[in-house]
């Protein structure tokens, strides 16, 4: 149960917002990074490979925590999100989806973990590959109505879609990445932290 959090739980949540932020904010040492979108531009980061990671390591309770702590921090403006940003108005902007997105994919990959009870590499690249989905889905939906609402920028779904190829294909791989670690990872967790 959630309300039976450990010490050693809250160390790991915080171990992967600091994660989340590192991943986040790739692109503010490394501007190239960054590809051009309808008019904007949409920074590559590894957040999505590490909110796979908190769910698949710390289960559905303490990987969704770990999100919910991260998003907090940055809401209070602790510049935490892509290129050092803070504040709830990022919320507000065409990737705040994205952010939104990181607490149902570790909730999702951590709960598909918990349910498993013989562990393959293949179960876990399924799961890894639903948080993707799940990322995306509410993702892109997101950054479509806030381009064609309060940012009024004329996009169609279909070209959401398109644009974020790129990141889809990095994601997919980075998913496959995080299946294999925790594939080499599971028989050497301890107890406490692993789920099955």
């Amino acid at each position: 149960m959630i309300k039976n959090i450990s010490t050693t739980d809250l160390c790991y949540s915080a171990l992967f917002i600091c994660l989340m932020a590192i991943g986040a904010n790739i692109t503010f040492w490394f501007p190239f990074l960054s590809i051009p979108i309808g008019g904007v531009s949409v920074p590559l980061s590894f957040q999505t490979f590490f909110c796979i990671m908190a769910g698949l390591l710390l289960g559905k309770y303490i990987g969704t925590l770990a999100m919910v702590g991260y998003i907090m921090i940055g809401l209070m403006g602790v510049p935490v999100f892509a290129q050092m940003q803070a504040g709830p108005f990022v919320l507000f902007s065409y990737t705040g989806g994205f952010l939104i997105s990181f607490i149902f994919v570790a909730y999702v990959t951590g709960y598909s973990m918990e349910k498993i009870r013989v562990f393959t590499v293949k179960i876990s690249i399924v799961i890894s590959l639903t948080g993707v989905l799940v990322n995306y889905m509410i993702g892109i939906t997101y950054m479509y109505l806030a381009m064609n609402t309060w940012l009024g920028l004329n996009i169609t779904y279909q070209a959401a879609w398109i644009s974020m190829i790129p990141f889809l294909i990095k994601d997919i791989g980075l998913a496959f990445v995080a299946a294999l670690i925790l594939g080499k990872l599971i028989n050497r967790l301890p107890r406490h932290i692993r789920k099955i």
